[in-house]
């Protein structure tokens, strides 16, 4: 037909004008997106230029690692950690639980990315000694102030909010340690462009904002005049300080240094041991070892101590560095964790109360004079100690595995005479116990522990004991039994020489090997060297059996990083002398820059006291919080509690209120194997009193 040819071509050159022009749209519907992402980038460049001039490194346009076209707006890196800082021009953000929208679109996904990133850029730091909780990743909202919302372990703030959100951590690496992570970090984010030979180029920013400011950001009108120069308005200054000064101590309880950061991710074949002398950071590496784990597994840990306040603080201190993984961590302590199973298993029993103290009270007073335990050597306590720690610690049910018996930990041999009258004693006081239909909390242990025997949880990949010395044997048995000897399954954490407890454990009589795989700890950063110097008199001449079945006389430190002053000792003539030295001391300190409340403990020997100290502040006008309730969170109140209870804690400043004067003073006499296996205990119980002390000691001495 005529004219048919060229219509088909007519209608072929209209159609491709309209792919032109449709492609000229996505053009230039591009073009806009990177002109939006070039403004908000420099916006964000300009803002947080300030902190190169006070030594803050900043790399702008890298390549994003393992892509060819994705980039990352900037790495931050300085004194206060790593921040990977990625700019977003949105609008209408919002967040609902663990989701962000933005208007109607889901954007959880690219938070997502930028969590992994942040992961992945941890694991390629960690041989710089790097710790995984200092790589931090930031969304920052174009034109945004004062937002600040946390959606998958990434920080979502307002981008003129950046600058103080990074500063706010203070100084938590050394100046060598910042140059090697830059180095690494030049590395792992290659400038866009270069190639993979080729030497990384060092871009160093210029503490000078350039005198023209680009355009204003579409969809920005009516905002506050984001081109203002932000390094010297007031709130800008006031940020910067504020990065300058020392944070609550609740922060530095989760410092790592570079050989700590490196255990944390140490992979081992089977059951593990960290252990160290006071100060060298075994729980900081444990807290920081159990969200590791849950991340890098997928499962479950377990987080378990005897003490049964340390665990809500240990959950607290997770939810700062690794807010995502507090939810795979159960924070509980030993006691807790038997009752739970027990409860879920539905097996019946009792909460311990009054009903053990009555039965033992019954079973003593039926001791004849003429018994063994009768004699002055011993007290009563001692012999509590033995059937609560050696016997029912160890679940014994025959007189013949007493009798046989190393009793770790004990200083005084038993003939067998006098093994048998504790025995009879232990019987005497079971009995008594199921006629009042109580039990005792060895009980509540004994019971998991046969309950987990009969039929295994599966729960937990991974399983972190704090504090191990202080366990029973009953306690590790029933642990062990959670996760076996599989691999990264079973941590054990603590020092021989903090044990606090009479009695102990060897792993050999659990059949638990180490077989190489312990580790020591032996740089101290907590302590000054003042502090730690005056401490270790305590227990100078202490030995002991550590769990690995060694004798020994504590781990030695290879260094101590930290100088301050030398720690007071003052002895009262009366309580009232007492109290008015302790209340002047913490306000003498209170005075120290960085210093609060908060970040002083008075620490007792007994619970008595520990009330008598807080009643001696109050009325002083200072405020008080007990470490019984004390869950980790910043508080502006002086904490005060048994040694007991601050252990696994820190402070910045320690006192030691109502010291028995018998126990700075070097002994004489002749004294028992009891009544020195009771001044090694006491004594070690002053040294981890001492030893929570970051900055400064004072010890209160009543005769």
């Amino acid at each position: 037909m005529a004219g048919e040819s060229a219509g088909l071509e007519a209608r072929r050159q209209r159609g491709l004008a309209d792919a032109h022009r449709r492609q000229a749209d996505d053009a230039e519907r591009r073009a806009e997106q990177f002109e939006i992402a070039e403004r908000t980038e420099s916006e964000t460049a300009r803002i947080l230029a300030p902190l190169a001039g006070i030594g803050y490194h900043l790399l702008a346009d890298r390549r994003w690692p393992g892509s060819r076209t994705a980039q990352v707006d900037m790495v931050v890196v300085g004194r206060g950690g790593v921040f990977i800082v990625d700019t977003k021009a949105w609008r209408e953000v919002a967040v609902h639980g663990d989701r962000i929208t933005r208007g109607q679109e889901d954007v959880t996904d690219d938070i997502a990315r930028l969590a992994d990133l942040a992961y992945s850029t941890g694991a390629a730091l960690a041989d710089t000694g790097l710790a995984p909780n200092e790589v931090h990743a930031i969304t920052a909202l174009a034109g945004q102030r004062r937002m600040h919302a946390r959606v998958a372990s990434v920080d979502v703030l307002g981008v003129h909010d950046v600058i103080g959100h990074i500063t706010k951590r203070g100084a938590r690496l050394s100046a060598s340690r910042v140059d090697e992570v830059l180095a690494a970090l030049l590395q792992h984010f290659p400038v866009i462009g270069e190639q993979p030979d080729t030497a990384p180029q060092v871009v160093v920013p210029a503490p000078v904002l350039a005198r023209s400011a680009p355009p204003a950001i579409a969809g920005n009108e009516g905002a506050d005049d984001v081109h203002t120069n932000e390094a010297h308005d007031d709130e800008l200054v006031e940020k910067l300080l504020d990065g300058v000064l020392e944070a609550p101590i609740e922060e530095w309880m989760a410092f790592l240094d570079p050989a700590q950061a490196k255990l944390v991710r140490r992979s081992f074949n089977g059951p593990a041991r960290i252990r160290g002398a006071a100060g060298t950071g075994k729980t900081v590496v444990g807290l920081h070892r159990a969200a590791y784990l849950a991340r890098a597994t997928g499962s479950r840990v377990l987080f378990t101590t005897y003490i049964a306040t340390l665990p809500a603080v240990l959950e607290s201190l997770l939810a700062r560095l690794a807010p995502d993984m507090v939810s795979r961590v159960d924070f509980m302590g030993v006691h807790a964790f038997s009752k739970r199973l027990l409860d879920e298993r539905g097996i019946a029993y009792r909460v311990p109360g009054r009903e053990a103290r009555l039965a033992f009270d019954d079973a003593w007073n039926a001791i004849r004079a003429s018994s063994p335990l009768r004699s002055a050597r011993f007290t009563r306590r001692y012999w509590e100690d033995e059937v609560k720690h050696v016997i029912k610690g160890r679940g014994l049910t025959r007189f013949e595995e007493y009798a046989d018996l190393s009793r770790v930990g004990r200083k005084h041999a038993l003939p067998l005479e006098t093994r048998q009258a504790v025995w009879d004693l232990y019987e005497a006081y079971a009995t008594g116990l199921r006629k009042r239909g109580g039990t005792d909390w060895e009980d509540v242990v004994l019971m998991a522990r046969d309950a987990l025997r009969e039929r295994p949880l599966d729960r937990y990949g991974a399983v972190i004991v704090d504090e191990a010395q202080d366990l029973s044997c009953a306690m590790v048995s029933m642990l062990h039994t959670l996760v076996g000897d599989r691999q990264d399954g079973l941590t054990l954490i603590g020092d021989g020489q903090q044990t606090i407890y009479p009695g102990g454990y060897t792993l050999s009589e659990l059949g638990i090997s180490l077989a190489g795989r312990g580790v020591v700890l032996d740089l101290n950063h907590r302590n000054t060297a003042e502090v730690l110097e005056f401490a270790k008199q305590m227990v100078a001449d202490d030995q002991f059996v550590d769990i690995e079945g060694v004798d020994g006389v504590g781990d030695a430190v290879s260094a101590v990083t930290r100088s301050g002053s030398v720690p007071t000792v003052h002895r009262a003539t009366s309580a009232g002398d007492h109290d008015a030295a302790m209340v002047a001391r913490i306000r003498q300190v209170l005075r120290l820059v960085g210093t609060g409340h908060g970040d002083v403990g008075v620490l007792t020997a007994t619970n008595q006291h520990a009330d008598e100290v807080s009643a001696a502040l109050r009325a002083a006008g200072l405020p008080v919080v007990s470490l019984q309730r004390y869950d980790g969170r910043t508080v502006d109140a002086v904490k005060v509690g048994t040694i007991k209870r601050a252990k696994g804690l820190e402070f910045k400043q320690v006192l030691l209120a109502h010291v028995r004067e018998r126990l700075l003073a070097e002994q004489t006499g002749q004294p028992s194997e009891a009544d020195r296996e009771r001044r090694e205990l006491d004594r070690r119980e002053l040294y981890v009193g001492m030893t929570r002390a970051r900055d400064g000691l004072w010890v209160g001495v009543r005769r």
